[in-house]
């Protein structure tokens, strides 16, 4: 079966600003490592509100806790926001990936009200199946030549470093945002068909379970498009692209950016204050 093409997603506004969905999907947090956005990702979670909430793995970076600790309070209030939306009821999946490997000895278990798995099978609103999975199995690189993953590891942390200063710049001219892992990614011909040999892989795993679609993220890329009949979905990450997948109360998925959210819901908050300063201006019988 062919599935259906993704489509825009609602987002329904509270009164206090958040934006509600019936799933979320985000992966690729890499806490634990000074390159984790952790200030916007909280940002991200203070504004969304979901039923079913899914960190589709490399967590906690434990590649880099293990070279020097690094765990800053910002990282911690991330923790407690998902541990807290557990408490109010939101379902939270943990899929460990390749840097938080260390999770998959735990085996199967829930803690803290978050169940841990390798994958599960999410259906959407609308009857879809989606097999959720970090993807790293699909690595050929992380899976045989481990010490070339490790490099490619500190190089990419290299380039965030150098990225970082040259962006700062950059914003001083006026200028936007310039990834330079991207557009490595995107000249380098290796890089180029890796990306496109695991998105077919991930997509014909999908296709062999008897599912809709897959969900997944490793390679920081976020995308939502159909391969020989199979719904492709990556969430991105939270080191650069700041993206998340959503899903609606209809089933339509979507990549939402960290700026979109927080727009819409200052817009909401704003709207709010606006509509009670004017009932308290004009009062009803007035």
């Amino acid at each position: 079966m062919k599935p259906a093409e993704p489509m825009p997603v609602a987002m329904d506004e509270d009164h206090d600003g958040r934006l509600r969905f019936r799933s979320i999907w985000i992966s690729d947090l890499h806490l634990g490592s000074s390159a984790c956005q952790a200030t916007r990702l909280l940002d991200f979670l203070r504004c969304t509100e979901s039923k079913h909430l899914y960190l589709v793995g490399d967590i906690v970076d434990g590649w880099q806790l293990r070279r020097r600790w690094f765990w800053p309070q910002a990282h911690n209030d991330v923790v407690q926001k998902v541990l807290r939306k557990v408490r109010k009821g939101t379902a939270v999946t943990y899929i460990c990936g390749n840097h938080d490997a260390f999770a998959r000895h735990f085996g199967e278990i829930s803690f803290g009200g978050i169940e841990l798995r390798d994958e599960v099978i999410h259906v959407t609103a609308d009857g879809r199946q989606l097999l959720v999975l970090h993807g790293d199995l699909f690595d050929g690189v992380v899976q045989y030549a481990r010490w070339i993953a490790f490099v490619g590891d500190r190089l990419y942390l290299l380039a965030l470093h150098i990225n970082r200063w040259f962006n700062a710049v950059r914003a001083r001219l006026g200028f936007p945002y310039w990834s330079l892992s991207q557009f490595l990614k995107h000249k380098v011909k290796n890089a180029v068909s890796y990306i496109s040999d695991f998105e077919t892989a991930v997509a014909q795993e999908a296709r062999r379970r008897g599912v809709d679609g897959v969900v997944c993220g490793h390679i920081h890329k976020a995308e939502i498009r159909s391969i020989d009949g199979v719904l492709y979905c990556n969430d991105g990450d939270w080191v650069e692209s700041l993206t998340a997948l959503v899903e609606d109360d209809g089933g339509a998925l979507s990549i939402v950016h960290w700026k979109e959210i927080a727009g819409r819901a200052a817009d909401a908050v704003a709207a709010a204050a606006a509509q009670k300063e004017g009932a308290l201006a004009y009062p009803a019988g007035n």
